[in-house]
């Protein structure tokens, strides 16, 4: 009986002890784990912080915002000037100057120009605190006219335009009192071809079809009109047709009857010595979704392929190098077609500014 005993404690001994075994096994297999685990976690979030870090070092920084969102005063712009408790030093109507800089008492140039009006405040009270002791002062806008655009062309009322609240394209043109009209076969029409017309934009032609806009009445093309824009609107009823490029006297030509490319680049004293003659470019129609028309002219002259009549309002251009699709120089050919309309509108339409001598005569003689 105490045998049987003795053998029972020693198997549950052996029991209890292959079970701490076990249970510390599993404590240390969980706790390599666990460490691997934290390890692990650290690891990425080390390398979430170390990404995120990089996207925003490598974020470009936000543009310019705009004048609607964010008024920024210029050469032109009007404003009062109120000293807090000491209205005798109160000014009205103080402009700044063509170099963006205004004169308050006894502070003098201050560049204010692309300032708030809040910036401006806190531009003079620094200058003006080093006469006045805890000078407060109170800015407000009288004038704003240092946003324009400019707008020529077949509208009634052509030139410089403030820009003192937004404004879209139609806005811009009701400002203009509408477009011209005139007597066309016996009929009243208007003069202007909106898919001729055009907007200029930091120097760029805008993406935008203003026929769509005019005569179809897609409001999406209804653009918000920007300071500095120039707005062109062309005429129906010019007879001409344009050549640029690699010719010898590029610039417009007046519309005849059955007029080629062939003769056209002839009336224009022929082809430059670096133009490429196997492919001339046609541009009809629109300037958003032109009819491209390519022509090959030493062919037409080998008499292996017919010359292309035009018609008024084509733009014709020769390249300089070879080129294979009308993309590769469509931009260079309406570039051109842009500058020589307004070149030629400002020179038959602007007057001279100088009509009358400015110095007068006198008897003194060398």
């Amino acid at each position: 009986m105490i045998m049987t005993i003795k053998i029972i404690k020693f198997k549950f001994s052996k029991l209890i002890l292959i079970g701490l075994v076990l249970f510390y096994s599993v404590v240390a297999v969980n706790g390599k784990s666990s460490k691997k685990a934290k390890t692990t976690k650290t690891k990425i979030v080390s390398d979430i912080d170390t990404s995120f870090a990089e996207k925003i070092l490598k974020e470009p920084r936000q543009t310019k915002r705009s004048w609607r969102d964010r008024y920024e005063v210029g050469p032109g712009d009007v404003i009062n000037i109120a000293f807090y408790g000491a209205s005798e030093l109160d000014r009205k109507g103080i402009r700044i100057a063509p170099d963006g800089t205004i004169s308050y008492l006894q502070a003098n140039n201050i560049y204010v120009t692309d300032m708030t009006i809040d910036e401006v405040r806190i531009a003079v009270e620094k200058e003006i605190s080093k006469h006045y002791k805890n000078a407060r002062l109170i800015i407000t806008p009288k004038e704003l006219k240092s946003k324009r655009y400019f707008i020529l062309g077949k509208v009634i009322d052509k030139g410089v335009f403030v820009l003192d609240r937004p404004i879209t394209f139609l806005e811009a043109i009701a400002r203009s009192r509408g477009v011209e009209m005139g007597i066309f076969e016996g009929r009243t029409t208007e003069l202007a071809d909106f898919e001729r017309s055009f907007i200029i934009r930091n120097g760029s032609k805008l993406a935008v079809d203003l026929f769509k806009l005019y005569h179809e009445g897609d409001l999406s093309q209804n653009v918000l009109i920007e300071p500095n824009d120039y707005i062109y609107i062309s005429s129906n009823i010019a007879g001409e047709y344009y050549v640029f490029g690699a010719v010898n006297q590029p610039g417009e030509q007046g519309f005849t009857i059955k007029s080629t490319v062939v003769s056209s680049i002839s009336r224009r004293e022929g082809f430059s010595d670096e133009a490429w003659r196997k492919r001339v470019l046609v541009i009809r129609g629109s300037l958003e979704n032109p009819e491209k028309i390519i022509v090959d002219v030493d062919a037409v002259l080998k008499g292996s392929e017919q010359d292309v009549l035009i018609e008024p309002g084509d733009i014709i251009y020769v390249g300089s190098r070879p080129w294979y699709q009308a993309e590769q120089i469509f931009d260079k050919a309406v570039t051109a077609f842009i500058q020589s309309a307004t070149t030629t509108w400002v020179n038959r339409n602007i007057p001279s500014l100088i009509n009358k001598q400015i110095f007068p005569d006198t008897d003194w003689k060398n």
